[in-house]
């Protein structure tokens, strides 16, 4: 069982910036890609960003391209979210989470395998 454990967000202003990290539990973790979604009030979980664990492809959704990358630690297991530019809109509970087998759509939450707490961005305008 992978544990993955958020961390890094809270309130920032419009325009700032902030750092999510996601550590996995398992030292042997090699997952097949892994990714962020966020989830507002009111409205339905929604991809953000998602990469290979290898790294060669990322993928981004339209509304964060240019302003949030993903980078990865493989030494210490951990994914983060860099988080740039941020609007009012980007504010809602952001989740990592991870698929350990091949394939899969990388937009469709539900080929994940686990998922981590989440943690709050609130972004004030």
């Amino acid at each position: 069982q992978v544990q993955l454990v958020e961390s890094g967000g809270g309130l920032v202003q419009a325009g700032g910036s902030l750092r999510l990290s996601c550590a996995a539990s398992e030292r042997a973790f090699s997952p097949y890609h892994m990714a962020w979604f966020r989830q507002a009030p009111g409205k339905e979980r929604e991809f953000v960003a998602a990469q290979l664990w290898s790294g060669s492809t990322t993928w981004y959704a339209d509304f964060v391209k240019g302003r949030f990358a993903i980078i990865r630690d493989n030494a210490k297991n951990t994914v983060y979210l860099q988080m740039n530019s941020l609007k009012p809109d980007d504010t809602a509970v952001y989740y990592c989470t991870v698929r350990v087998r091949n394939g899969g759509n990388v937009y469709t939450r539900g080929d994940y395998d686990y998922w981590g707490q989440g943690t709050q961005v609130t972004v004030s305008s």
